[in-house]
């Protein structure tokens, strides 16, 4: 009986490490920033680890056609966001042991 009861302490300080190492990967992924660019690089686009928009520079040869920069600023942010839920996908699979856990990410 009191096996049960020291693997069960166990496995809530491993819940605790986890929680811990999940908030502390929160904090070091807001302060992360990653960026991409439209294909030609005439828009780039940068977003933090939290998936905030921080920039958007935008070439002055790009201005010349709208339809095709309003594509290039969506292609540019949609592939730093992507990479920013890469990268917290993987930081959490550290995190977590490769423990997948819905909707953390």
């Amino acid at each position: 009986m009191f096996g049960n009861l020291g693997e069960m302490a166990k496995l809530m300080q491993k819940a605790k490490d986890i929680q811990n190492n999940m908030k502390k990967m929160k904090q070091e992924m807001a302060e992360s920033e990653y960026e991409a660019s439209a294909p030609g690089g005439q828009v780039r686009a940068v977003v933090s680890g939290d998936f905030q928009l921080k920039a958007i520079t935008i070439a002055p040869e790009a201005m010349n056609n709208r339809e095709l920069l309003e594509d290039q600023v969506l292609c540019a942010v949609r592939s730093a966001l992507d990479n920013a839920r890469n990268a917290a996908q993987a930081r959490m699979a550290e995190v977590t042991g490769g423990l997948n856990i819905p909707g953390l990410f």
